[in-house]
């Protein structure tokens, strides 16, 4: 367990706009910053971070809470592990209350993954650098490649010895569980039972997650046996797919942001040789075809992809048509080739950093125009292939959601095509029609009729949920007045919050969360704390952050000059504080009450026993006494 005092120095270390932006291109908007959702594929912004309240809220997943809380939702870390990544991040020791065994009896299934698969970088990484086999093989080859030492440590490249059960073995001996390491797909069962290693004899390519972990990895074998598959990768599991993970995006998501363009390349090799070479904006997408989740991740900190090809036509010609998934996102896609024999990793060892880039400058083509021009070449003239050639780009075209940008490639396309522009408007204006004929069709074929669900609930399900929001509203007081003092006619030199707390000492929260909730605020104020809303918006219970950041966090704020711009005035609840606070106290006591009363006309309807009628009769009109003396009471403190 970690102690508080070094949660405390985290917390008070912790900049969150610096923390998100790492994985979300925020802009700055008023007081705020806006970004598009990591946990939703949406094209307006409507993820939001304030760094004065030290909280994000993404409108369009509801997720919420600090820094913390965000690395939980994003990349599954439990509560210790997201503050140690922040402590690492920040360089603060971590100091724990008990030694903790680091690998061995994980509760989570996830982070057992996760432990062991750091075990096996650690692993590879040392028998590369410090075994006589590994630096023979591995680092020779590596080496030969022109990787440099800050390179093979940087990307932590390794070695997974010759031998058929080395690092198995080792891992089993360590205590590592032989379910994970299967799992995880780092060894394979044999059909006794034992288990055997699955990269040997290869030097090894570990895959880093959005934040930095080691979820996989990419052996490449060094022997010239055609039998022997060149490259092995980890296959599917819980930590790890390959459709959503882009080699090398951990590395270059800050240059990827700070120069607003993304290269694409195809293997480990071409993005370390050009990371080397100081172009740290490159990605690959491992071998894999491209897909819609790896384009939206690129999305998040540019709209500019440039793919940088080797020289082989028909490679190029095969990913075409999944290139347009990118037209697709709104993202902007260039094209560069290389010399016939050369790929990104050859061709930067061959002429430099400067040399590169200045390839790149002078051959870069808009992927349409690009499109066009190769099938071009290759329809010759043929007019039927041509013909076809002019449908598949106004395809391309259709796809692209920005009309403007469209109308600007159809402009260019009629010209490299030789065709009235206004023929292919027109075509692009048929597809573009089918396609939204055949959207709402889907869409008839499965009518969505707005409903109101409350109206489909049950009477006693309303209940609980107007009871809810009553139990909310004292939870949002709290947090955003608690800690101010009250100066209100006969009551003063108290806070909201303990003055809120003893007014409810005979209330019980019905939800468990506002239950927790009050129940957290009064230990701490028993304890001589006034606790504010940073206070809960760092806690470990993710249903209490949840609850607070929904709460203080607001979508839309009024500007500074609303009122001279509109002459409208918007009620404020500070303005009577009095009103606003005992309002809140008796509606909530006054909905309590009317719950008893549902209560005892229940049990009157169902007691024959004349003298429990009289009881319940008498308790029933003491509470309607009750519920008239707060309804008299409310309307007084609403009037004042």
């Amino acid at each position: 367990m970690i102690i508080k005092s070094t949660i405390d120095r985290i917390m008070e270390a912790t900049d969150i706009v610096e923390v998100i932006g790492e994985f979300v291109q925020l802009k700055k908007r008023g007081a705020n910053y806006v970004g598009l959702s990591p946990f939703a594929n949406e094209r307006t912004p409507s993820f939001t971070v304030s760094p004065a309240k030290g909280i994000f809220k993404d409108f369009s997943s509801g997720k919420g809470g600090s820094a913390v809380t965000f690395l939980m939702e994003l990349e599954k870390f439990s509560y210790p592990e997201a503050l140690k990544w922040l402590a690492k991040k920040y360089g603060i020791e971590v100091e724990e209350t008990v030694e903790t065994v680091e690998n061995k009896e994980e509760e989570n299934r996830r982070e057992s993954l996760m432990i062991v698969t750091a075990y096996a970088a650690k692993f590879f990484h040392e028998s590369l650098l410090d075994t006589e086999e590994g630096q023979n093989i591995g680092l020779s080859y590596f080496k030969e490649r022109g990787f440099s030492n800050d390179i093979i440590k940087k990307f932590e490249l390794g070695y997974s010895p010759d031998q058929w059960e080395a690092f198995t073995g080792q891992a089993i001996k360590n205590g590592y569980q032989q379910q994970f390491l299967e799992e995880s797909g780092l060894s394979v069962k044999r059909d006794n039972g034992t288990l055997y290693d699955r990269y040997r004899g290869r030097v090894m390519f570990p895959i880093h997650s959005f934040t930095g972990r080691v979820i996989a990895f990419g052996g490449r074998t060094l022997k010239s046996d055609k039998n022997v598959p060149k490259y092995v990768n980890s296959p599917e599991s819980e930590i790890y797919h390959k459709s959503n993970v882009l080699y090398g995006l951990y590395f270059a998501k800050k240059a990827i942001r700070e120069v607003d363009n993304c290269f694409l390349v195809e293997g480990y090799a071409d993005v370390l040789s050009v990371f080397q070479a100081g172009i740290e904006n490159v990605v690959a997408s491992s071998g894999t075809s491209l897909t819609v989740e790896q384009i939206r991740l690129i999305g998040r900190f540019t709209k500019n992809i440039t793919i940088l090809y080797d020289g082989d036509a028909a490679g190029i010609k095969a990913s075409l048509r999944g290139l347009d998934m990118i037209l697709e996102e709104g993202l902007n896609v260039k094209v560069v080739l290389f010399p016939d024999g050369h790929d990104p990793d050859s061709y930067v060892r061959l002429v430099g950093t400067a040399g590169f880039k200045k390839h790149i400058e002078d051959n870069k083509k808009d992927f349409i125009l690009y499109k066009t021009d190769l099938l071009l070449k290759d329809a010759g003239n043929d007019p039927i292939k041509k013909a076809e050639v002019i449908r598949e780009i106004v395809e391309s075209v259709a796809k692209i959601p920005d009309s403007i940008k469209a109308s600007v490639f159809i402009k260019e396309c009629s010209y490299l095509l030789k065709i009235d522009e206004r023929a292919l408007l027109s075509e692009l204006n048929k597809m573009r029609m089918a396609k939204a004929k055949k959207d709402s069709q889907q869409q008839i074929s499965r009518p969505q009729v707005p409903v109101d669900e409350s109206l489909l609930e049950e009477p006693q399900e309303r209940i609980e949920k107007d009871d809810f929001s009553q139990e909310k509203e004292i939870i949002r007081l709290l947090l955003l007045y608690g800690n101010r003092v009250i100066d209100w006619d006969g009551i003063a030199n108290t806070y909201i919050g303990p003055f809120i707390i003893a007014e409810l000492s005979d209330i019980t929260f019905e939800n468990e969360t506002c239950k927790s909730f009050v129940e957290t605020y009064r230990r701490e104020v028993e304890n001589g704390v006034l606790p504010d809303e940073q206070y809960f918006i760092h806690l470990p219970q993710k249903e209490i952050v949840d609850l607070t950041v929904t709460l203080i966090a607001t979508k839309y704020t009024l500007s500074d000059n609303w009122y001279e711009m509109h002459k409208i005035l918007v009620p404020d609840e500070q303005v009577n504080m009095r009103a606003t606070i005992l309002g809140a106290i008796f509606h909530l006591k006054k909905q309590k009450v009317g719950k008893i009363l549902e209560g005892l006309r229940n049990e009157l309807q169902k007691t024959a026993v004349e003298e429990d009628q009289e009881i319940l009769l008498n308790q029933y009109m003491h509470m309607k006494k009750v519920e008239k003396t707060i309804s008299d009471y409310l309307g007084s403190v609403i009037l004042k």
